[in-house]
């Protein structure tokens, strides 16, 4: 049986010029900062885990560009990444290669494979508060 699940590389691949090659940039260095993490098209889209938690992951969104969403992104303390959604994550967007600066993507990755969101605590949360 063939596999469904398409890999990282032909997410990439399927995306139009500028945002393939952000895409390809973006999974350069995610793997270069993070060799032990594990990755895989989850969602619709590629992801990096670190011990089963996702740490970082891109999309292309229907309106273009890139986005790099950051799970813990929050407790980064960086302005130039944005909210997104009621927990912890945070994203930064991107148009074109030009648009990635090195210095602060490789920051993110290391505070992002260390500085895990606390997923475990969470799901503990939401099952003490859930009935039964």
């Amino acid at each position: 049986m063939k596999n469904a699940t398409p890999s990282i590389a032909q997410y990439d691949a399927a995306q139009s010029g500028a945002e393939a090659a952000v895409c390809r940039r973006l999974r350069a260095e995610i793997n270069r900062a993070m060799p032990e993490a594990t990755s895989k098209v989850w969602h619709g889209a590629p992801v990096w885990f670190v011990g089963g938690t996702p740490v970082v992951g891109y999309s292309v969104p229907a309106r273009g560009g890139v986005s790099l969403l950051f799970w813990n992104g929050r407790a980064f303390g960086d302005q130039a990444l944005k909210p997104v959604g009621k927990f912890s994550a945070a994203q930064v967007e991107y148009g074109s290669t030009s648009d990635i600066r090195v210095t602060a993507l490789r920051r993110w990755l290391r505070k992002a494979a260390t500085d895990l969101w606390d997923v475990r605590s969470i799901r503990k949360r939401a099952a003490r508060s859930s009935p039964s």
